[in-house]
């Protein structure tokens, strides 16, 4: 089971992204705040779960927890700002949208912008080692795919229900035959012979 806690702190919330690597849709970032000593051994990083256990964990993670946020960043704000900056921008949205302030934050990964004057520390691979940021990787997916599923039936072309916009071989030859949507990412280059995402 993974870990409870980092710090001390009655407060500590988990911080998460989903879309990074995604050819179209938001970026989308979540900040979960659960109780301390919390536990539940079905958490683990979004990515080892299947599409079925995620969606039943948002809801018990949802009721379980003190406070949680989502925050997404339109592709139009990817391209102007980059995709570092749309991480950090989303990140921050998320914490500020939480109605409690946590007293510290753990995120996953080994970069972050401070935010405000609340501690924090950087936790490579945290989603597999912290409950609140596997609960954070969580809803950022979990928001993110109905997010993308939602838009496929204006889009049915690229298969977003299926892809959630990310690179796979069918949806770049869709980009490459039809062109891009407007919540394709301009500043995500695509070559004709790319398979690829190359970041």
């Amino acid at each position: 089971m993974l870990m409870s806690n980092f710090s001390d702190s009655n407060f500590e919330a988990g911080v998460d992204e989903a879309g990074r690597g995604s050819l179209a849709g938001p970026l989308t970032a979540a900040a979960v705040i659960l109780p301390k000593n919390y536990k539940n051994q079905a958490l683990n990083d979004s990515k080892k779960l299947s599409e079925k256990k995620r969606f039943q964990l948002k809801s018990i993670i949802e009721k379980d927890s003190i406070d949680f946020a989502v925050f997404f960043i339109a592709p139009s704000i990817i391209d102007k700002i980059n995709i570092l900056n749309s991480t950090y921008k989303a990140m921050h949205g998320a914490l500020s949208n939480l109605k409690i302030i946590p007293s510290f934050i753990i995120v996953d990964g080994n970069r972050f912008q401070k935010f405000k004057n609340i501690n924090h520390s950087c936790i490579v691979k945290g989603d597999t080692k912290y409950q609140s940021i596997a609960a954070a990787s969580v809803l950022a997916k979990t928001y993110r795919d109905s997010y993308m599923i939602d838009q496929h039936s204006r889009f049915p072309v690229f298969g977003w229900d299926k892809n959630k916009g990310y690179g796979t071989e069918s949806h770049i030859k869709n980009i490459n035959e039809h062109g891009m949507s407007e919540l394709h990412r301009k500043s995500f280059f695509i070559k004709k012979s790319q398979t690829k995402l190359q970041l």
